[in-house]
Order: structure tokens, then sequence, then C-alpha cells
């Protein structure tokens, strides 16, 4: 064979390609971050949400098990299959934790079509917010028939009425406090038999009920206390009340909106779904449509803790955030239906 040959020869065969490969000391960082997933997985399976750090990162299930991703994809090209089956593990039960609000995504029901509505408009107005403008200008636009609003004082409640943003919803209910447990439900209906479910020395549910042209429409206006920073105890205890009290109730014509401060990833509010309501943003495909917080510097909000939920005779047909002015909280923006089959007599 000719010099010039081996040399074609040599030339034409496929190069190896090179993989990456990671020493021992640079998977050492991986590694810690499975170690401390894996940590958050199992307290979440085996403790759901009875310790309070836990139960906070359940609250951004969406986002605290990302790192597992990258991990697996470095572990996968880096020739590392131990480690990539262990965030692997991680990956999958991410996945399967938040499977249940993903799946809950159902058409609108087909009686909506033909069922008198009206528009919802509920807000955590936050109690540090010094201007109503931007909501003065919000319910102006939006011209909702019910107005839910929560962290709401009597400076707030006056500022809106001046700015005329009330004009068309005369029936009130506001339970003036100056701390972030104040309540604000305004209707275009009458608002009837209205009661103050409190817990912990502080007002938890404001039950009225709206007497629309179709019928009464039973109304839970929810507020519970933060996990952080007032007491975690509390928080969860109030959750399981209101799942309790739902219980006892049953979900029918029943609607709930507010403040829960808890997510589809916290016990609490699973159990609250459990009783038989559904959320009314997951049932629309908006699973992602997140409420807080938007003041944290560079990031959007995280979670979704404000909700609308419906109980059978009930449902959400279109339903959005908006910003919020001057809040944390983005606020909710929902079309209701109401069904009442009619009644035969013999």
């Amino acid at each position: 064979m000719r010099a010039d040959e081996s040399i074609n020869l040599l030339a034409s065969r496929p190069r190896r390609r090179r993989s990456l490969r990671l020493t021992d000391t640079a998977a050492i960082p991986l590694w810690i971050v499975v170690i401390l997933l894996t940590t958050i997985a199992t307290f979440r399976i085996l403790f759901w949400d009875q310790f309070e750090p836990f139960a906070i990162l359940n609250c951004v299930t969406e986002f605290v098990y990302l790192p597992a991703w990258i991990v697996l994809i470095l572990a996968a090209v880096s020739h590392r299959p131990f480690l990539a089956l262990s965030a692997l593990v991680i990956v999958a039960a991410q996945i399967a934790f938040l499977l249940p609000e993903l799946t809950a995504a159902q058409p609108v029901p087909a009686w909506t079509t033909k069922a008198p509505t009206f528009r919802l408009f509920d807000a955590n107005v936050y109690n540090e917010n010094r201007s109503m403008a931007g909501y003065a200008q919000e319910i102006t636009a939006v011209r909702p028939q019910l107005l839910t609003m929560e962290e709401s004082g009597p400076f707030d409640i006056a500022q809106l009425s001046k700015a005329g943003a009330l004009a068309d919803l005369p029936y009130r209910v506001e339970l003036k406090r100056s701390d972030p447990f104040a309540f604000f439900v305004a209707s275009h209906y009458p608002l009837a038999d209205t009661k103050v479910v409190g817990l912990d020395g502080r007002p938890l549910i404001i039950q009225t009920t709206m007497e629309l042209p179709s019928g009464p429409q039973p109304l839970w206006v929810i507020h519970t206390i933060a996990p952080l920073p007032v007491s975690f105890l509390q928080w969860n205890g109030q959750l399981l009340t209101i799942g309790r009290l739902l219980r006892a109730r049953g979900t029918t014509n029943l609607l709930m909106v507010g403040d829960f401060n808890a997510t589809w990833n916290n016990r609490g509010f699973r159990g609250i779904l459990d009783a038989g309501v559904t959320d009314g943003a997951a049932a629309r495909g908006k699973a992602f449509d997140m409420t807080w917080s938007q003041t944290k510097l560079f990031l959007p909000p995280l979670v979704r803790i404000d909700h609308v939920l419906t109980g059978s005779g009930v449902a959400v047909t279109q339903i959005r955030t908006d910003k919020g002015p001057g809040s944390d909280h983005r606020d909710i923006i929902a079309t209701v239906a109401i069904h009442r089959p009619p009644v035969h007599q013999g």
C-alpha cells in the first residue's frame, strides 16, 4: 500500500465523538442536589405538610424539583447511570405530584351555554396598599356583578366609593378591620343571611347568599392566614376547618372564592378539593396562571394561592388573572354560570 493511500484511508475513518466526562469531584455537587431533592420528596410522601419548611417547599412543587431535570441531562450525557437514575426518580416524583392538577382540565359543562352568568372580581388588595386608584380603574373596566376583596380596610373602600367604582354594586358586606383580615363583598344583587366564621381570633370565612334572579346563590369568601410568618399550625388548622365545614354543608350550588394561601400541593387545600368542589382555573386549563407574589425582584408570581371553587350546579366558564395594582397578589376575574334545573310539579 502506498503512503498516500494509507493517509487517505486514515482520513476516511469516522472520528469518535468525544463524550462529556464528569470527574468524581465534579459529580459531588450534582449528588448533593439529588440528596436534597430526595429529602424534600420523601417528606412530601411520608409527612405531607407536617413540617413547616417542607410545607412551604410543597407550595412551589412546580419549580423546586427543576434542578433534578438538569442533573438528569448532565448525568445521562456523561455516562453516570446511577446519578441519572436517581435524578429520574425525582423527576418522576415531581410529575406524579403535579399530575392531579395538570389533568384537572375539562370541557366547559354543556348546560352553561343556556345558563345565567355573572362576572366575578376577586382581589387580595394588600393591607399596605395605600392607593386604590388602579383597582378603581380595573373594577370600572370589568364591571363585575360580584366583587370580593380580602385585606380591604375602610380607607380602601372609601377610595373605591369616591372613585365611583362601586356604583353598580349597591349591596355590600364590610368587615371593618385595620389588620390584613378585613373583608369586603359588594354585589349587584341583594345579599342575605350573612355570617362570619372565625378561628384563632380572626375571621376566616364570610358566608352570605346572593339573591340572583335565578334563585339564591350561596357564597363563601375565604382568607386563611399565611403559614409564614404568623403560625404554621393555625394555617393548617384553618384549611382543615374549611374542609370540615364544607363536608358538613355539602357542595351543592356553592361558590367559594378568596385567598387560601395554599396550592394543590398542600394537603389542607387538597382536602378541600376532595370534599367535592372544582377548581375553576385548573378546570379551564389555567393551572399555571399564578397569583402570588408579584413583588419579588426579577421574579414573576410563582404560586397560585387565590382560587375560585365551585360545587355542583355552579361552574366557571372563563377565568383569568389581572394586574392587582399595588398588591402582592394578582386578582382574579371569572365568569360564573349557575345551573338551576326546572322544578317539575306533579
